[in-house]
C-alpha cells in the first residue's frame, strides 16, 4: 500500500513504466499548468513546458527520487517556464506580471548571478528558508503565491477573500522583513 498517490507514481517512474506520464499528468497537470501559465500567459507556450516537464522527469527519475513530487514537478515547471520566458522576452520588454514581480523582489533579493560560490548560494537559501519559517501560515501563504507562483496580487486577494490593498501591504511588510534578514545575515542587497 502507498502512503500517497505521489508516491504511487514515483515508483512508477523508477519502475520505467510509460503509466507514470499519463499518471503525471492526471494527478499534477492542472498545477503544472497553473505554475507555466502565470509566468508565460500563454497556452501553447504552457502547455509545452508542462509536456517539457513530464520529460525532464522521466530523463530524472532514476537516479532521482523526489521526497514531495508534487513540488519536483513545480520546480521543474518553473524553471521551464522561466527559461521560456527569458527566451521569448529576449528581444523585447514586456510591461506584464514579471518585469513587477521581478522589481518588487528585487529590493530584498540579491541577484543569484552575483552569487560568487555555491558556499553563500546554500547560505542565502538557508536564509529564506528561515524567514519563511517565521512567517504566519498566512504571510507565507501569500508571499509563496507571489514570488514563487507569481500570482497577480488580484487573483490572490480573491483567493483569501482580502482586498488587494491587504495583500500589497502583506508583501511589502514581508519583503522588508526579509531584507532586514539578509542585512543581519551579511548579505548585501
Amino acid at each position: 500500500m502507498y502512503l500517497t498517490r505521489g508516491h504511487y507514481i514515483s515508483d512508477l517512474y523508477w519502475e520505467r513504466s510509460e503509466a507514470a506520464i499519463s499518471e503525471t499528468s492526471k494527478k499534477y497537470g492542472k498545477y503544472c499548468r497553473y505554475i507555466a501559465f502565470n509566468i508565460l500567459h500563454n497556452d501553447e507556450d504552457s502547455e509545452e513546458c508542462v509536456n517539457d516537464t513530464y520529460l525532464r522527469a522521466w530523463n530524472s527519475i532514476p537516479p532521482n527520487r523526489p521526497s514531495v513530487l508534487k513540488t519536483f514537478l513545480g520546480k521543474i515547471t518553473r524553471n521551464l517556464s522561466l527559461d521560456r520566458y527569458e527566451l521569448l522576452n529576449a528581444k523585447k520588454r514586456n510591461g506584464g506580471q514579471m518585469p513587477l514581480i521581478f522589481d518588487e523582489i528585487q529590493e530584498c533579493i540579491p541577484s543569484l548571478d552575483s552569487t560568487e560560490n555555491i558556499v553563500e548560494e546554500i547560505a542565502l537559501t538557508d536564509i529564506l528558508n528561515r524567514f519563511l519559517s517565521s512567517l504566519s501560515l498566512e504571510q507565507r501563504k501569500i508571499f509563496m503565491r507571489r514570488y514563487w507562483y507569481l500570482s497577480p496580487i488580484k487573483e490572490i486577494a480573491t483567493e483569501y477573500d482580502m482586498s488587494e490593498s491587504k495583500i500589497k501591504m502583506s508583501l511589502f511588510r514581508s519583503r522588508n522583513e526579509l531584507k532586514k534578514l539578509l542585512e543581519k545575515e551579511g548579505i548585501s542587497v
